[in-house]
């Protein structure tokens, strides 16, 4: 019934916005047939009420179809005008990269971040990994930008956090729990090549069990789905992870 992320399901949220349309239409109906009709009639008359309103109560499945659709299309123009409700933000931090006159000013406060897991699964590779820097920005890392591509030797977005501390992210947006062999990969190249404090391996869908047990040996910051769910959706990375992780 409900969505991960606590929304109801579409297609449900169809049926019942159905179910309620016709129930509507048909208090409408009844209104319009035993208390409004007598007040057509004597008020306006002649061609309204012998051919239209004569035709509307000769067609009641026509006449409810009318006020369906009347009805359907207030809501496509109302949840238009409020981006539909679907998703939760999207509004755009301002990391100074920008000149000043390159950017319209804010007259209201911003919102926060913040991406679904759904969002996150339907993205692209490179637009995960863009996602997770976009994250560390709202969180009020410094200069957090995406490097990941050929050659990048298993940094996906590179950040530095108020200590002056440098994060090093790899993304993985598998289907499945990232294994063990993954992790050495990363723990060969975070500190020796990228010169990580703060190695981070984030994965959509988790971690093995032998994965994990490595990443705690080797002191691996591990963001699984929990984790991932939960930075997502507005909490601050350092926050998510396991204490004995984040820098002192």
């Amino acid at each position: 019934m409900f969505n991960e992320d606590g929304s109801l399901d579409p297609v449900l949220k169809r049926i019942l916005g159905l179910v309620l349309g016709l129930a509507i239409a048909k208090v409408a109906w009844k209104w319009l047939t035993q208390d409004a009709w007598p007040w057509v009639r004597d008020g306006l008359g002649g061609w309204f009420t012998e051919d239209v309103w004569g035709w509307l109560l000769g067609h009641p499945w026509w006449f409810s179809l009318i006020i369906l659709g009347t009805l359907v299309l207030l809501c496509f123009v109302v949840f238009s005008e409020h981006g539909g409700g679907a998703y939760v933000v999207h509004d755009a931090y301002d990391d100074g990269s920008a000149e000043s006159g390159d950017r319209e000013p804010i007259t209201a406060s911003p919102k926060v971040l913040t991406f679904r897991m759904k969002q996150l699964a339907a993205m692209s590779a490179d637009g995960f990994e863009q996602a997770c820097a976009d994250l560390l920005a709202r969180d009020g890392f410094q200069r957090a930008r995406r490097v990941g591509g050929a050659g990048d030797l298993g940094a996906d977005v590179v950040a530095w956090d108020d200590d002056g501390d440098k994060i090093v992210l790899q993304c993985k947006q598998y289907s499945s729990a990232v294994g063990s062999e993954a992790v050495q990969r990363f723990n060969g190249t975070a500190v020796p090549e990228h010169h990580a404090q703060v190695p981070v391996l984030v994965a959509l869908n988790g971690f093995t069990r032998p994965a994990t047990d490595f990443a705690r040996r080797h002191g691996i910051v591990l963001v699984g789905r929990p984790e991932l769910k939960r930075w997502a959706h507005g909490e601050h990375l350092y926050s998510v992870v396991s204490e004995e992780h984040t820098p002192a």
